[in-house]
């Protein structure tokens, strides 16, 4: 197939997932829940449906996990949206990490911290409690790390007490914006 031939054949199609579990956690308000899991150690659960234990073989030799997830309470689409960290500069969605997104996807690092068949403790937990689970991925630090990486607009933000703050989008809006001094 030409190149345009692909295009043209993908777009406007459906494609369907299932969900292989669900994530339980401590977050009930996306109000209250951290907008990045490494700035709260909140622990959670992976109940994986019972078809799926067999694919946890080996994944206890992990620390991290990375998990693909479907934001089920997404407000729709906006392809313009006002960042969590610079609510006074809107920008391109695909330029944040914001939840309200064409094909609303999560992806989230979290740390693996048991495996009891089908459930999973996990750490740094940045999502909704009752999330539905599309698929878990090993993180493999040679594979997933990269050096030398630039994050656009957030390298020009003042970050050094977001850790402090809880960094829900609550705390976010009840504090002044992060600015660039």
């Amino acid at each position: 197939m030409a190149t345009d031939d692909i295009v043209n054949y993908w777009k406007g199609r459906e494609i369907v997932y299932k969900p292989i579990g669900v994530i339980h956690s401590e977050h009930t308000e996306q109000e209250n829940t951290p907008i990045q899991g490494i700035f709260n150690p909140s622990v959670g659960e992976i109940e994986l449906y019972p078809e799926y234990e067999t694919g946890l073989k080996d994944i206890e030799k992990f620390s991290h996990l990375i998990l693909l997830y479907h934001f089920d309470r997404s407000t729709g689409p906006k392809l313009i949206q006002e960042p969590f960290l610079d609510g006074e500069n809107p920008k391109g969605i695909f330029a944040i990490r914001h939840f309200n997104r064409p094909n609303p996807i999560g992806f989230s690092i979290v740390d693996l911290l048991g495996v009891k068949g089908n459930r999973l403790k996990i750490g740094s937990v940045d999502i909704l409690d009752g999330t539905p689970l599309l698929d878990i991925k090993p993180y493999v630090y040679r594979f997933d790390h990269r050096e030398e990486v630039k994050s656009g607009w957030v390298d020009e933000k003042h970050l050094d007490d977001i850790e402090e703050w809880n960094a829900t989008p609550k705390e976010l809006r009840d504090r002044e914006r992060t600015k660039v001094e």
